[in-house]
């Protein structure tokens, strides 16, 4: 069977490739302009449409059988459309990633206080200076300080398990909270 079709067939590949190239040429002078409007349009970027419309012409002159398209401005247009339908997955794509990097890129709140080495061993140190300077304070007010701030409870609960009012536990603490201050803002002794 004679796959090359006759002379004068739309797409008919005569003379070889030299005369599908001629044929591309012709496509892109008569149909550049309108090819890259269409791809302008449908990917909203200038740049984008050109660089589409320049793949599409070379797609067309990489065909293998380009005598078996009945219309090459349609099959043009069919790859450029194509052709877009792949950026904007791509897009998408690069852009859901982009927007998860971001979530795991971007510290979470409170970075600050994921021990490091140096912050870690500082935590530490810290740490043992407020269990000093609540074992200098009177039972009771290091009891308070303890359920209220590192705990978290609520005066009124606190009060309540240490069958105080509210008033004396606030005492308790604010007086825990300025001793641990005054320890903490101590010059180190040489």
């Amino acid at each position: 069977m004679d796959t090359l079709g006759k002379p004068g067939d739309v797409g008919t590949d005569v003379a070889g490739p030299s005369a599908h190239a001629a044929q591309v040429a012709e496509l892109f002078r008569e149909h550049n302009r309108a090819l890259i409007a269409f791809l302008h349009c449908r990917l909203g970027s200038q740049s984008d449409a050109q660089e589409l419309a320049q793949e599409a012409y070379l797609r067309m002159l990489m065909l293998e059988h380009p005598e078996r398209v009945s219309s090459l401005r349609a099959f043009l247009f069919r790859i450029a459309a194509n052709l877009a339908v792949d950026r904007l997955r791509m897009r998408k794509v690069r852009g859901d990633k982009m927007r998860n990097d971001m979530l795991i890129e971007q510290p979470p709140e409170g970075l600050h206080l994921v021990p490091i080495p140096e912050r870690h061993v500082s935590a530490i140190e810290q740490w043992r200076e407020l269990r000093r300077a609540l074992r200098e304070l009177p039972a009771k007010t290091s009891q308070a300080f303890v359920m209220h701030v590192i705990e978290g409870r609520d005066f009124s609960v606190v009060a309540q398990a240490m069958k105080l009012s509210e008033r004396m536990v606030r005492y308790h603490v604010a007086n825990a909270l300025a001793h641990c201050r005054a320890r903490v803002d101590e010059p180190e002794m040489p």
